[in-house]
């Protein structure tokens, strides 16, 4: 029976969860924009006062990996190591867009056979971080930071239905204007979403190095410099 908490940051969405053998028993989320260093390290206190409480050991922290928001992700992991070396627990990284269509999988029923997932996360202007799974959750397309044209998924849908969701989707509505692509709204990265491929990679004994693992960006990191003079 495995103990994990999952750490979800890579938006302006904060979440946490304690599961117990891929059972969520206690759950956070923050919509209120970028308060991850505000409010993790109370949702992480409060998962492991509950663990500690039912008499618990942790066993893993799973963490959101990426693609998403630089400093987002730097939290979350950064926060995910701290967990780990100071209870002793695996690492385990769970990439952000799969746990986004697992979720999706999981409510959203109406979903077409043969449809392609294509979750999106925001990488400003027309671009997005997305890929493409099938409802095996088998990845179908590498993940990639795509500048989003009117044709950017015509080789897609001359053979399959594409599903778009996630807080890149919606800039994307006005151009993507092929009757095969369907949107679905509201959709955000979540811990909850993260449990069941979380569990299976503990099993799998899939786990990273406390020490050495990175987010996965994408991109790199761009600093914005003000334009302002200074004298």
């Amino acid at each position: 029976m495995a103990t994990i908490i999952s750490i979800e940051t890579s938006t302006t969405v904060c979440s946490a969860c304690l599961s117990v053998d891929g059972e969520i028993v206690a759950n956070k989320e923050d919509y209120k924009g970028q308060n991850h260093s505000v409010v993790l390290g109370g949702y992480v206190k409060e998962l492991l006062d509950y663990a500690h409480s039912k008499g618990l050991k942790l066993d893993a922290v799973a963490v959101s990996c990426g693609p998403g928001s630089y400093t987002g992700l730097r939290i979350g992991v950064s926060t995910a190591k701290g967990i780990c070396y100071g209870a002793d627990a695996k690492l385990i990284a769970v990439n952000t867009l799969k746990a986004m269509a697992s979720g999706v999988i999981r409510t959203h029923c109406e979903i077409a056979d043969g449809a392609w997932l294509c979750p999106m996360i925001d990488a400003r202007r027309m671009e997005v971080y997305n890929a493409f799974y099938n409802l095996s959750l088998t990845q179908q397309r590498e993940t990639a930071a795509t500048i989003i044209a009117g044709d950017s998924f015509d080789d897609i849908t001359k053979e399959h239905p594409v599903v778009c969701f996630g807080n890149g989707s919606e800039k994307c509505k006005s151009t993507l204007t092929d009757s095969r692509i369907s949107f679905i709204d509201g959709i955000v990265p979540l811990a909850k979403d993260m449990v069941p491929l979380a569990e299976k990679q503990y099993k799998a004994g899939e786990f990273e190095d406390v020490a050495y693992f990175e987010p996965f960006y994408l991109k790199e990191f761009v600093a914005e410099h003000s334009q302002k003079k200074l004298f």
